[in-house]
């Protein structure tokens, strides 16, 4: 009996194929399915920004305003810039205030009701005039000129005088001035030649040679106001008061023979010559009209 006919030798192997075929696409399809498609990913560092200052906080409600005590008002304020008054600057003390304004700084301190007169405030306003005294007037006698007075070299015989011309007619001047107001009878407060003269803004007074131990003289009659070492540059001084108009300094001492508030007489020893505060053995010498210094040499006698 004849069957059918045998398969071809590789039929086996070609009928296995479709389903290797099938077998490596199921692979496939499960590793595709296995693995997942991911975008791919950039690490970025993040960016600073600069920090943005806060605002500013608003007030709710207006900011209450600073009570009127808290404000300092110094003494005197109210006085300030008016005739007989002195604003206090940096440096002042009060014997140097009484010094320019030509008074005695104890004066000033009781005029003032100042406790303590180390204790002064820069724009501190003081009176420097007596409280009684009108200070308007005051204030415009202090620049008037000097007065001059012409003096004859050489006297005449009272019996002469009927002989002479007529005096020219006198000048009608305003009314006289209190006694103690009248130009001291001066004189040179020391012997020696003088140094330096006075220059208006530069040199206050005269500056006089002399040998330490000299004698210092009164230059006129008068009430010493301060005798001591507190006035910077001065070294030992002393300040003679001779009425409301003037009175005289006497710098660089190396000793002081009154006290404050002495009665001196002119020509009286009130001092020795010394190089206190100085580079050489001088006296300093002060004239001051209402406490502006005036040229000495224009006041003094010649000599």
């Amino acid at each position: 009996m004849i069957g059918p006919p045998a398969p071809p030798a590789n039929m086996h192997s070609t009928a296995r194929l479709p389903n290797l075929l099938l077998l490596c696409g199921l692979v496939w399809l499960a590793g595709c399915a296995g693995t997942q498609n991911k975008a791919p990913v950039e690490e970025r560092q993040p960016t600073r920004q600069a920090a943005k200052p806060l605002p500013a906080p608003v007030a709710s409600t207006p900011p209450l305003a600073a009570p009127a005590d808290a404000v300092k008002v110094l003494p005197g304020a109210e006085n300030a810039g008016k005739p007989g008054y002195y604003t206090v600057k940096p440096g002042d003390t009060m014997i140097r205030i009484g010094l320019e304004q030509g008074q005695n700084w104890r004066d000033i301190v009781r005029w003032n009701s100042i406790e303590n007169p180390n204790l002064i405030e820069v724009g501190q306003v003081l009176r420097v005039v007596p409280p009684q005294a009108d200070a308007t007037a005051l204030a415009s006698q202090a620049v008037a000129p000097a007065k001059v007075e012409s003096k004859p070299l050489d006297a005449k015989p009272a019996a002469a005088a009927s002989t002479a011309a007529p005096a020219p007619a006198a000048v009608v001047a305003p009314a006289a001035a209190p006694a103690n107001d009248d130009e001291p009878a001066w004189a040179w407060p020391s012997a020696g030649s003088v140094l330096a003269g006075f220059e208006e803004g530069k040199q206050k007074g005269l500056a006089i040679a002399g040998k330490a131990g000299d004698p210092v003289l009164a230059a006129a009659d008068g009430r010493v106001v301060y005798a001591g070492s507190g006035l910077r540059g001065y070294g030992n001084l002393v300040i003679v008061k001779h009425n409301n108009t003037y009175l005289t300094a006497y710098a660089h001492n190396q000793t002081l023979l009154v006290k404050e508030d002495q009665a001196v007489r002119r020509g009286q020893k009130i001092a020795e010559m010394g190089s206190s505060d100085a580079e050489r053995v001088q006296l300093h010498f002060e004239i001051r009209r209402q406490g502006k210094p005036v040229d000495p040499a224009k006041l003094l006698p010649a000599r």
